[in-house]
């Protein structure tokens, strides 16, 4: 009987092994072909490990800036030693600075920053004595290298105006202005007007003031460009013009309101005792002559030359302690007693100028408290300080009268064409 099916032979058939053998050995040929292609085609692709992205170290990083005040009774050189800035390095910076900053006129509250490199190195220097002024210094090779930052400003010409009410400094401050205003306000007429001695309630004063803004907020004070003070039926008037011969205030006639003399060698105080020809004195008892003006003010007040001259005397003089005596031209003589200590280089022979600081008001000798016992002697007498005319300055020159006529015109229309009452800040 024919099977159903074709004989697919047993499972232990040697022939069915022998057609499967070209088979296995077909497939291990190809794979040891691709496996030696792959060397000669590819040959780091067995050998090199998985590649691995490193990013570079990054540079170290300068260190922040050191940020300070100049400090109470500290020099620019004293603040730079103090952070371990060297001599030499010291007086190469701040002589590069000296063209931008008037030394003179620092304050402790003024801003320094010194910045270093990565390694430590100083490499600039900042010193800020306001939000635009600012001056910064640059090492480049070893030079140092200063210029003044360029800050935008804006400036506002506005009026100040009001009534006095106690002193000149409150009746200012409840307009909600700054006391550098009144010092600059008090100075147009410090040679003719003694705010300590001649001022009372009800005067009035005005003035046109720039005022100085850094993106909407207020900086400083510009320039007074006219002033006006009213006491007792007398209006003080002062116009600031630019002449030939420098700038300054003048009347409204074009005569120098600056004089020989200042009116009082403070820059602004209270009188304590007046001019007398007899009066109690306060520790010797009796009745004695007072041929000064006696200035009460804080210990450590700064007191200057009224006028230009020369030291006759500075040293002790018994009652008066320590005291200053000045000569100036046309026969004057003033004198400064119990005073605290002078200002350095105040000695005999010294010449002085004008508002130079000569000693500082203290209480030494027969004194009750701390004042300047201040004294005026004309042609070898002594005379009421408070009540001497002096010469003034020069007057506005001929061939410029024209122009201070029309600046004088414009000025003092603003200055009159507000009510008594402060344009707000």
């Amino acid at each position: 009987m024919q099977p159903c099916a074709p004989d697919m032979g047993k499972p232990n058939d040697p022939t069915r092994r022998r057609s499967r053998v070209p088979w296995v050995l077909g497939g291990a040929a190809f794979l040891v072909i691709l496996v030696v292609a792959n060397l000669f085609l590819f040959p780091s692709s067995l050998s090199a490990p998985p590649s691995v992205a490193v990013a570079p170290p990054l540079p170290p990083s300068a260190p922040p800036p050191v940020v300070g005040t100049l400090g109470k009774r500290r020099t620019l050189h004293d603040v730079l030693a103090a952070l371990g800035v060297t001599k030499d390095r010291a007086i190469r910076i701040l002589q590069a600075m000296r063209p931008h900053i008037d030394f003179r006129r620092l304050q402790p509250q003024d801003q320094i920053e010194l910045h270093h490199d990565a390694s430590g190195d100083l490499v600039k220097f900042v010193y800020r004595q306001s939000p635009i002024d600012i001056v910064e210094a640059r090492c480049d090779g070893g030079d140092w290298a200063a210029t003044r930052v360029d800050v935008p400003v804006e400036r506002r010409v506005v009026v100040v105006a009001g009534t006095l009410k106690d002193n000149l400094f409150e009746s200012v401050e409840r307009l909600g202005e700054r006391p550098q205003l009144v010092l600059d306000f008090a100075e147009i007429f410090a040679w003719d007007f003694d705010f300590a001695a001649d001022s009372q309630p009800g005067d009035r004063f005005r003035m046109l003031v720039e005022k100085v803004f850094t993106n909407e907020r207020f900086v400083k004070y510009g320039r007074v460009l006219a002033a006006e003070y009213e006491s007792e039926g007398r209006v003080h008037v002062g116009v600031h013009f630019e002449d030939k011969h420098g700038s300054g205030y003048y009347t409204p006639a074009g005569e120098s309101l600056r004089r020989a003399f200042l009116k009082s060698p403070l820059e602004f105080t209270r009188i304590s005792s007046t001019f007398s020809r007899g009066r109690r004195h306060p520790i010797l008892g009796g009745v004695r002559p007072h041929l000064a003006v006696d200035y009460a003010a804080p210990l450590g007040t700064p007191v200057f030359a009224v006028a230009d001259g020369t030291v006759e005397s500075a040293g002790w003089s018994g009652g008066g302690g320590n005291a200053v005596v000045l000569r100036h031209r046309a026969n004057f003589k003033t004198m400064y007693n119990h005073l605290s200590r002078f200002a350095p280089g105040i000695r005999r022979g010294t010449a002085v100028r004008q508002r130079q600081v000569i000693g500082y008001v203290g209480s030494t000798g027969l004194s009750t408290g701390p004042h300047l016992d201040y004294r005026v002697v004309k042609d070898g007498r002594f005379v009421n300080p408070l009540k001497q005319t002096f010469l003034p300055g020069l007057p506005v020159s001929a061939s410029r009268r024209g122009e201070f006529a029309e600046k004088r015109d414009s000025l003092l229309s603003q200055l009159r064409g507000t009510d008594i009452a402060s344009t707000p800040r």
